[in-house]
């Protein structure tokens, strides 16, 4: 088997999308969309609880690190992310993505030191952008293109509500539990 069988996309017989049911496309869009949400979600979480987490960890003159090491992955990511995707495939890359994210929140939420944070948070920016890239060529790999218009509006839209409930959530889970369960 040769290396451009296996990068090539899986394709319906006239090389568009896969065919598949409503049910199953609703399914794999769905998944998609949570793992965007992940992405998404982490970028506004944080903010309210930085203040609690430079009182708690100390090194207010790192504390722009923190947004700035996972927006910084996260572009790096994001291209990498593309051109690993053509290559081994977006399912999988975007699977590496959700893994790597995980990983990289529960760091985050263990951090001792603003170090170990800051680390972790670049660790969490590499998923969210391969996160963030294969989501929206997913949706071209499995959603037929006169539907692609609806669900990739769909997917624009966790971004706005991501804004709103990103502060929310943040500021309850310092509040009420601790600022770590923001990662958790």
């Amino acid at each position: 088997m040769s290396q451009a069988t296996v990068a090539e996309p899986a394709r319906g017989t006239a090389g568009g999308p896969l065919e598949l049911s409503r049910v199953q496309m609703n399914v794999v869009f769905v998944t998609i969309l949570l793992g965007l949400l992940l992405s998404a979600l982490d970028q506004t979480i944080v903010s309210t609880a930085l203040p609690t987490i430079v009182g708690d960890l100390g090194g207010a003159g790192h504390v722009s690190w923190v947004v700035t090491a996972y927006m910084l992955a996260e572009t790096i990511s994001t291209v990498l992310a593309g051109k690993f995707g053509d290559l081994f495939g977006r399912k999988r890359v975007f699977q590496i993505g959700v893994a790597t994210f995980i990983i990289g929140s529960f760091f985050c939420g263990l951090a001792n030191s603003m170090v170990l944070l800051i680390t972790f948070r670049a660790v969490q920016g590499l998923g969210g952008g391969a996160l963030t890239v294969t989501s929206t060529a997913l949706i071209a790999d499995v959603i037929p293109l006169r539907l692609r218009g609806q669900y990739q509006g769909a997917l624009g839209a966790v971004f706005g509500v991501t804004t709103v409930i990103g502060p929310l959530l943040g500021g309850v889970f310092t509040d009420d539990l601790s600022w770590r369960w923001v990662f958790y």
